[in-house]
Formats: structure tokens, sequence, C-alpha cells
């Protein structure tokens, strides 16, 4: 089976190369995180499936839209604003 990092062939040598690296002493501080970044400086950022109607997930779509937000940032929003939270 052939090896790939982000679609890209890897060669046998490269991953010598890396294991030799890991192996002398990686720093990990410079290598780039995996996933999204978390919001805020209080850990972790949890996901939260929600699930609702067409009708909803549409004005959900447009006023994010509208305000040139994400549909999670308009979430947290809607969910800051209900609870009165910062």
């Amino acid at each position: 089976m052939d090896e790939t990092v982000d679609g890209a062939p890897v060669s046998e040598e490269q991953i010598a190369r890396w294991q030799q690296q890991a192996a002398a002493g990686l720093d990990v501080d410079g290598l780039r995180r995996r996933g999204r970044p978390r919001l805020g400086t209080s850990g972790e950022s949890p996901v939260i499936p929600v699930r609702m109607d067409a009708e909803l997930l549409e004005a959900l779509n447009e006023r994010a839209s509208r305000d040139g937000v994400s549909r999670s940032e308009a979430i947290r929003e809607a969910v800051r604003a209900w609870t009165h939270a910062a």
C-alpha cells in the first residue's frame, strides 16, 4: 500500500528521515495541530450535535450569510444571547 500525506505520495526514504528526526528528539511544539482550534482558553471545545427542521436551518443559513458569520458562530451567538453568557 502506498503511503500518502494530504494526498501526495510519500517515499520510504522520506518515512525513514521522519523516523530519524523523531528518534533524535522531535520538536512537538513546532508541529501543526490537527483538527479545529479551541474556542477560547478554557480547555476543550466540545462539539454539540443539534437537529433542526429544514425551515429553521434555512433561516439559520440566511441569517448567518447576511451577517457574514459561520452557522456555528451564529448558533453560539444565539445561545450566548439566550443564556446571557459572555
